[in-house]
């Protein structure tokens, strides 16, 4: 088995080049709807910048779209218990809460996602 940092060849490309680099493979990978591929590169780039939140929300948005949700979730909650005005995290929780059927979980998270876009239609 070919290893290059503990990893077998197929998990050492997704780890490969700086965090610069392996930012800008995730984001083609999302880019071109590869999602599990874009979350392979990123779960190591989380763990090297684990107070970054754009790699973390970049990783949560791939394990939503391709429908790995309780991952999803996870990562989500991560990022609103940091900073719980990020409104897009919030969203995007609700929705991830809607789409496992846990409608009443996920109202509270879809009201503050509009009020803090300014929405306050439903309010």
């Amino acid at each position: 088995m070919d290893t290059t940092y503990g990893k077998t060849g197929d998990d050492a490309y997704y780890a490969h080049g700086t965090p610069a680099e392996r930012w800008e493979r995730a984001r083609l990978f999302f880019d071109a709807k590869e999602y599990a591929s874009a979350a392979r590169v990123l779960i190591g780039l989380v763990e090297e910048v684990p107070e970054q939140t754009g790699p973390r929300l970049l990783l949560a948005r791939s394990y939503y779209h391709s429908a790995q949700l309780r991952r999803a979730e996870a990562e989500l909650r991560v990022i609103v218990e940091r900073d719980p005005v990020e409104h897009y995290a919030r969203l995007m929780l609700g929705r991830t809460l809607e789409r496992q059927g846990r409608h009443e979980e996920a109202r509270p998270h879809l009201r503050l996602a509009s009020a803090l876009a300014g929405d306050f239609t439903d309010a």
